[in-house]
């Protein structure tokens, strides 16, 4: 049986009278306008050396896993090359701001590469994403809120691999290539809903194409090589994006208690595109995602403690979730230190 939310978390358009009926300004640090500039000077070459790792990374494991098919190597390999694949749902985000390259075209190029080969095609994910910044955690207005109070555990257990995601996915793009937008047409603006339309249809195009190169090669790779690490890739990427706000609060604007920075290693922050430092992120998302490390140094003692790695992270969320089972009202209350609190 499923439980009752103990709010309405469907959307409402941007005039809608659901969420908080004030509207204060977030919360952020006072930076030196100076020092926030440059911090927000964007710069082609980190992210092209960065760029150039990971898709090199991909065309090796891909030859790897294409060379090795048909043994147990071969799997190995498919894994490997799916979890650094899945990289993109990261990059992707980070490219809908456009803020890591400074010339414009490479930022659209990567931002479509990446929107492809994670199913989550460009114009509608910008629209959506934008929205989720907007009116972060604000229940009837945030499209990306991760789990809806009380948690539904066997839904949330089941898309470690992405299965529920790729369902919806596809018959949103269904629906959309059929010119119906659904919740987007609660954020997309009317002069963009055509593209967004039309988009769709291109997605559903390719990936026919590329059922019919499985099906004239008689090989699953095409498949498994595209389309596939959307589902065999997902779960680090899973508990990785989980991190962000779940079990935080809802309808509060202050990004300190909503969002949550967690030190990861090198590898990790490699693959999730520094997304790790989400506080950071959210108080100022024109940050390149290569100087959140140092908007972190500059602001981390108006911020709650970072989490020390993921299971320092998990082991808040899972009481947490499991609290909200009974008590949807419940939620996890960053400690501020004290420079935040004589400065809130």
């Amino acid at each position: 049986m499923n439980a009752i939310p103990w709010k309405d978390y469907s959307l409402v358009s941007n005039d809608g009278d659901r969420g908080p009926q004030t509207h204060p300004t977030w919360y952020a640090p006072a930076l030196d306008r100076k020092t926030l500039k440059a911090l927000m000077k964007r710069s082609d070459r980190p992210a092209l050396a960065n760029y150039a790792l990971w898709i090199g990374l991909i065309l090796a494991l891909g030859a790897l896993t294409v060379a090795t098919w048909g043994s147990g190597w071969g799997l190995v390999w498919l894994v490997i090359y799916s979890a650094v694949h899945q990289s993109a749902t990261a990059r992707q985000h980070e490219l809908s701001h456009g803020t890591p390259f400074k010339t414009r075209w490479l930022n659209d190029l990567f931002f479509h590469f990446s929107s492809f080969i994670t199913l989550s095609e460009g114009h509608y994910y910008r629209w959506r994403h934008a929205r989720h910044h907007t009116h972060t955690i604000i229940v009837g207005k945030d499209p990306e809120i991760q789990s809806p109070r009380p948690p539904e555990l066997i839904s949330l257990l089941i898309n470690i691999f992405n299965l529920k995601t790729v369902v919806i996915t596809m018959r949103d793009f269904l629906r959309r290539a059929a010119g119906d937008l659904g919740a987007g047409a609660h954020f997309i603006p009317e002069s963009e809903q055509r593209t967004v339309i039309t988009a769709a249809r291109v997605y559903l195009g390719l990936i026919l194409l590329i059922i019919g190169a499985s099906l004239l090669t008689g090989s699953l790779l095409p498949l498994l090589l595209t389309i596939g690490p959307r589902v065999i890739g997902a779960p680090l990427y899973a508990l990785l994006h989980f991190t962000q706000h779940a079990g935080l609060n809802e309808d509060v604007y202050d990004h300190r208690l909503n969002s949550r920075t967690i030190y990861m290693n090198p590898v990790l922050r490699f693959l999730y595109g520094n997304m790790n430092y989400h506080v950071e992120h959210h108080m100022f998302p024109m940050v390149p995602y290569y100087r959140l490390p140092e908007l972190h140094e500059l602001i981390k003692d108006h911020c709650p403690p970072p989490k020390r790695g993921l299971l320092d992270a998990y082991r808040d969320i899972v009481p947490t979730l499991l609290r909200q089972l009974k008590d949807p009202s419940y939620h996890l209350q960053p400690e501020l230190p004290d420079a935040a609190a004589k400065a809130a």
